[in-house]
C-alpha cells in the first residue's frame, strides 16, 4: 500500500548548480565572482520578476491605448 502524503525531496538543478560552483569556487577551481556562484539560487526569481515587470509594463500601455 503506498501512501499518499509522501512528497519526493532532495535537491533541485539549481541546487545542484548550485553546490558545483559552490565546490569549484571553494577548491580554486573557478575564480568566479560569487555572484556568479550563487547565481543558480537567484536567475530563476530574477527571471520571473522580469516577466512580472514586462507583463505589467505591456497590461499597462495597453490600457493607455483603449483609454485614447
Amino acid at each position: 500500500m503506498s501512501d499518499s502524503n509522501t512528497s519526493s525531496g532532495g535537491v533541485g538543478l539549481t541546487g545542484a548548480l548550485f553546490l558545483v560552483f559552490l565546490v569549484l569556487k571553494l577548491t580554486g577551481n573557478i575564480t568566479w565572482s560569487w555572484w556568479w556562484v550563487t547565481s543558480p539560487l537567484w536567475m530563476p526569481v530574477a527571471f520571473v520578476l522580469a516577466i512580472v515587470i514586462v507583463a505589467v509594463i505591456v497590461l499597462f500601455i495597453k490600457e493607455i491605448i483603449e483609454r485614447w
